[in-house]
């Protein structure tokens, strides 16, 4: 693996004055996240060159989101002025005006959720998983482990160290298989899915819950942190297939898809790692599609759903005070394996969402993949350094991908038991 500068990664708690102490040195590249109390504002990327105004580079991250905080331009105009002219005590009044809705008063100790995680031979990760969903100021009513066609008894041994933990076992493989049965299984209105390489933010469960009081809310996505960029690996999956969404809130419902340039990019929505939905809802759209996921087809369940919801016309939010931090592979091995796995199952959803769904025009983009793929191969010869270094694995995914699909477009939905 190459060897590449690692990101120092830095959350900044601008409420703390924080900010004053921000001096990146040359030659050192930084992550830095921005924060005012529980709600992440924006992030900055700097490099070994350095920037020319890291006092201007700080607000130009931070302002994108806060302008759609604000109900007031005035508070905009008068944020930027004090900021420039370095006055905080009034730069940090007008940031308590502007998110005074969204910062939390009273949290309550247990909220009606249950939250499922679906694992499969990973125990220490789930480990960590657990302990960070156990630190949170604002508890769930249940936390299901479902644990996939298990090699070893680690998982279990895992889950019933935690209490408040309830281990399952689902012995047919596949990541769809196992969060249909979380579903079936969960006994509260709103379900929360995340991974076992994800740790949660403090506030996760609330702030998923929260949302939820908007009873037009039918399915949620949060914002993903990347918790280490230290390797070559990690920084390409962040840099160019990263789940992080941005900052500022977004709604999508049909005229997502009616307005749609060219296909909706429904994968765009979220990420798996960090999604929510009400329990009666995955019940009428039929459950995640076992034909796809990871121990399938490789990816893309989550996106399926998404797509299905919109269609028939329920609502997706994306929350970015729904905060997860995860974990990217650090190894190219890894890397390459798991882009892989995404671009073909990436191939056989777009493909099985055609044969459903033909006025999307997902044959169309079918058919533009080999010739973008043409133009990354050019684009990075000779020498297929950094993005360029997993092509190979990408476009053996694509081709397993429509051999995937050729066997399985006719096979049910839902595997049966």
């Amino acid at each position: 693996m190459s060897r590449v500068l690692p990101y120092h990664i830095h959350h900044i708690q601008l409420n703390n004055d924080q900010l004053l102490n921000i001096s990146p040195k040359v030659g050192l590249r930084y992550y830095y996240v921005f924060w005012w109390k529980n709600i992440p504002l924006g992030q900055l990327l700097i490099e070994e060159e350095g920037v020319t105004n890291i006092h201007t580079s700080i607000l130009d991250a931070i302002l994108p989101a806060l302008k759609k905080y604000s109900i007031r331009a005035k508070y905009i105009k008068e944020l930027q002025s004090s900021y420039l002219s370095y006055n905080y005590i009034e730069f940090n009044l007008l940031i308590e005006k502007i998110l005074e809705n969204f910062l939390n008063k009273e949290i309550p100790e247990k909220v009606d959720i249950s939250i499922v995680i679906c694992t499969r031979n990973r125990s220490e990760s789930l480990k960590k998983c657990l302990e960070k969903i156990n630190m949170q100021l604002c508890m769930p009513t249940e936390i299901l482990v479902i644990d996939n066609a298990p090699s070893d008894k680690a998982t279990k041994a895992v889950a019933k160290q935690f209490i408040n933990v309830t281990y399952h076992k689902e012995p047919k493989p596949g990541l769809s298989i196992a969060r249909n049965l979380g579903a079936k299984l969960a006994k509260c209105p709103i379900i929360a899915y995340t991974d076992d390489d994800v740790e949660v933010d403090k506030l996760w469960t609330y702030n998923i819950w929260n949302a939820f009081n908007n009873e037009e809310i039918d399915a949620l996505t949060g914002l993903v942190i990347a918790s280490s960029l230290e390797t070559e690996s990690q920084q390409i999956f962040e840099k160019h297939w990263g789940f992080n969404k941005g900052y500022e809130d977004i709604y999508f419902n049909l005229n997502y898809i009616q307005n749609s340039k060219g296909i909706p990019r429904v994968w765009e929505i979220g990420a798996g790692a960090n999604m929510a939905f009400k329990k009666e809802v995955i019940s009428k759209m039929n459950y995640f599609d076992e034909r796809q996921g990871a121990g399938a087809s490789g990816c893309s369940e989550d996106s399926e759903l998404w797509l299905k919801m919109l269609i028939n016309g329920y609502k997706i939010q994306y929350n970015p005070r729904a905060v997860v931090f995860h974990e990217h592979r650090k190894e190219k091995k890894q890397l390459k394996k798991q882009l892989y796995s995404y671009m073909r199952g990436h191939v056989v959803s777009i493909l099985l969402q055609h044969k459903e769904n033909k006025f999307l025009g997902y044959k169309r983009y079918a058919y533009q993949l080999p010739n973008y793929y043409l133009l990354l191969l050019r684009m990075g010869f000779p020498n297929f350094k950094f993005r360029y270094s997993t092509l190979l694995s990408e476009i053996k995914g694509l081709i397993s991908g429509l051999k995937f699909y050729a066997y399985n477009k006719n096979k049910p939905r839902l595997v049966k038991k």
